[in-house]
């Protein structure tokens, strides 16, 4: 299955911070799935850090031209990441999917028929109907997680989502493109800020309940990272934004070898 002439159906957006111990096995598990269900589809991997991750990538890269990466040293944010990549993908269809693959990519399957519909925003979450998780995260990051969910709806809205920070959402090649060329935040609350963006557009957004399995990833500094977090939320609920800005990234080499509340349905 093809997108428009020229362009591929699916883009995805793979953001990676030091991931270089399950990137490649990562990548051939998405590319065996795309394969088999015969979509024709690009990855962009968004990776920053000094672990060698970019240079897996490339290596691969070498032999597939479906794959390409950007990123830098410097740990610059999931966010950037994921923006930089969007705005350089050319799918039908564009999605981010996170290099930990909690949420495997057969679960595109249940995005698909929605996009079709015309969604403009599919997002997975781990609170739908339907909803599959193979193993909790440990209770403390349960309780905090709920704890988010209350002061993100007290200091930005977006009641009636039930999961903005799953790491596996979908948009239309027109959404994708007026989302994250407005879209400012750089850290983890990007998603948030996305689904803000959305809603002040009057975008049809769909939630639907995926499979989804916790690593035991305990990179995650639980008081630095809720400070932050606060921060940028507070950032989101002031924020304003020029339409006429462009924020699309300058060019740069990927390494390849080198106005009403939408409603959000469940």
């Amino acid at each position: 299955m093809s997108g428009p002439l020229g362009h591929p159906l699916l883009s995805i957006v793979v953001p990676a911070y030091n991931e270089v111990q399950r990137i490649r096995q990562t990548l051939r598990d998405m590319q065996s799935y795309l394969d088999a269900k015969g979509y024709d589809y690009e990855i962009i991997v968004s990776a920053d850090g000094t672990d060698g991750t970019r240079e897996a990538v490339a290596e691969m890269a070498l032999t597939d031209s479906r794959l390409s990466v950007i990123g830098s040293p410097e740990r610059r944010g999931k966010g950037r990441g994921v923006r930089e990549g969007m705005l350089r993908a050319r799918g039908l269809y564009v999605g981010n999917v996170d290099a930990d693959y909690k949420t495997p990519i057969d679960q595109l399957e249940r995005m698909m028929p929605f996009l079709k519909q015309g969604y403009d925003v599919v997002i997975g979450s781990r609170r739908a109907e339907g909803t599959l998780i193979e193993k909790q995260q440990p209770l403390y990051r349960r309780m905090g997680s709920k704890g988010f969910a209350i002061v993100m709806r007290g200091l930005v809205g977006l009641y009636g989502i039930n999961d903005t920070q799953c790491g596996f959402k979908f948009f239309s090649r027109r959404a994708a493109i007026s989302l994250f060329s407005k879209q400012k935040i750089d850290g983890y609350m990007f998603d948030v800020e996305i689904l803000r963006l959305a809603r002040q557009q009057g975008m049809r957004i769909r939630e639907v309940g995926v499979r989804w399995a916790d690593d035991g990833d305990t990179r995650y500094n639980p008081i630095g990272g809720t400070i932050k977090n606060a921060k940028e939320l507070l950032r989101i609920r002031f924020m304003r934004y020029d339409d006429a800005v462009d924020q699309t990234p300058a060019a740069q080499p990927a390494l390849a070898g080198s106005p009403s509340s939408a409603k959000v349905v469940h």
